[in-house]
């Protein structure tokens, strides 16, 4: 089959590699009809390389339909039309049991120190192969798939793998009052998701951003946009302006480690990368890594007594962080990743009605899978007008 393989720092390439097959009973394989390119895919061919092996398989958003499964899949049957979450879980475990999804106790990747094992995301989660290919084992399939309706059209479904559950519990994790102010910083394909659930939930919303499309995507949904660009200096007074002097109630972090500037952390990073594998990993996990500004920013700009709510990727130890600031502002911290189950029920509504979201026109590109490079560098360098990239397999 046709997969996007890793090939080093910087580069994917479209690869033939065996067909997966079941390798345990509680094991599904699925033909992929649709699979996206999320911004955490460019983590791995930027500051998170030294996870990567040459021929790694990308890709964690993924839909089809299945063509095979073992004797332990449950009621998942041939045919089925389905999602498949971007992190294996068991759905029986103490953690899962809990809605604790990313934190499956059968999965954890123990020798990495690391949760639930995830699709095509690096030997920190399990070097588990990906979905940006032809077909895609899943393994834990008895509970690792939503199935979806027959008839409408992937678009409808296509990102409820990752970015729309994760937009969901970055909004639910914010805690914002009714009627109260919610600031999304980073208007990629998350806090586009975010600023528009916040909406739909009644809140204003302020959007920030620094390139122009994003900003005016998300303005023509009604959210009030801040350019970065104008306020590089001084974003906390112009959103206080904004708010009455105080402050949003809550601050959603959409960018995570790959916000601009953190010079210092930038070059530990790249620095790293060129490193082998198996020195710059453990630099990458224990050295200050991780690019701060956005949560420095939302630190700055939430209300006293106010919730941040981090969405962001963030990879490596920190950067010194302002511990006197938030403990003098009472500030509450939520994060984590996705537990992509647990908000299915809150969000399945919304896709089988008028689509106030917008899912439907998301994707601002829909490409074969053989133009993944390409769409890869142009996604990574914020080209013009790509937004969200959704990929078709040929076998699909």
């Amino acid at each position: 089959m046709k997969a996007v393989t890793w090939h080093g720092k910087g580069e994917v390439r479209v690869d033939e590699v065996p067909d997966p097959t079941i390798q345990q009973p509680t094991d599904a394989i699925i033909r992929v009809t649709t699979t996206n390119i999320c911004g955490s895919d460019l983590h791995l061919i930027e500051p998170l390389a030294p996870f990567m092996s040459v021929g790694d398989v990308m890709g964690h958003e993924t839909m089809g339909e299945v063509v095979e499964v073992g004797a332990e899949t449950g009621d998942l049957r041939v045919g089925d039309r389905v999602s498949i979450p971007f992190q294996i879980s068991c759905g029986h475990c103490w953690m899962c049991a809990r809605g604790l999804y990313t934190q499956c106790e059968t999965t954890q990747v123990r020798d990495q120190g690391s949760g639930a094992a995830l699709f095509g995301f690096s030997s920190m989660y399990g070097a588990v192969p990906g979905g940006q290919a032809d077909f895609l084992r899943v393994p834990q399939a008895q509970f690792t798939h939503v199935k979806l309706p027959e008839g409408p059209a992937d678009d409808r479904f296509a990102y409820l793998s990752d970015i729309l559950p994760t937009a969901w519990q970055g909004v639910a994790y914010a805690q914002v009052p009714d009627g109260g102010t919610l600031v999304v910083l980073g208007l990629g394909p998350v806090g586009d998701f975010a600023a528009r659930i916040g909406l739909h939930k009644g809140y204003r919303v302020i959007g920030v951003d620094l390139v122009p499309d994003r900003l005016a995507r998300a303005a023509a949904r009604g959210v009030e946009v801040v350019d970065l660009r104008d306020h590089a200096d001084d974003l906390g007074d112009a959103i206080r302006d904004m708010t009455d002097g105080r402050g949003p109630d809550s601050v959603l972090d959409a960018v995570g480690m790959e916000a601009h500037g953190s010079p210092v952390t930038t070059f530990v990073q790249k620095a790293a990368g060129l490193l082998p594998s198996a020195i710059a990993a453990p630099i990458q996990k224990a050295a200050g890594v991780d690019r701060l500004n956005a949560l420095y920013s939302a630190i700055d700009v939430v209300r006293r007594g106010g919730t941040i709510s981090l969405s962001g990727v963030y990879g490596g130890a920190a950067d010194p962080i302002p511990m006197l600031t938030l403990f003098d502002k009472q500030i509450a911290l939520h994060m984590g990743q996705c537990n992509v189950k647990k908000w299915i029920p809150e969000i399945m509504p919304l896709l089988t009605d008028d689509d106030p979201l917008g899912v439907d026109t998301f994707a601002t590109h829909r490409l074969p899978l053989a133009e993944a490079p390409n769409a890869y560098l142009q996604f990574r360098d914020k080209a013009e007008g790509w937004q969200k990239v959704q990929l078709k397999p040929s076998a699909a």
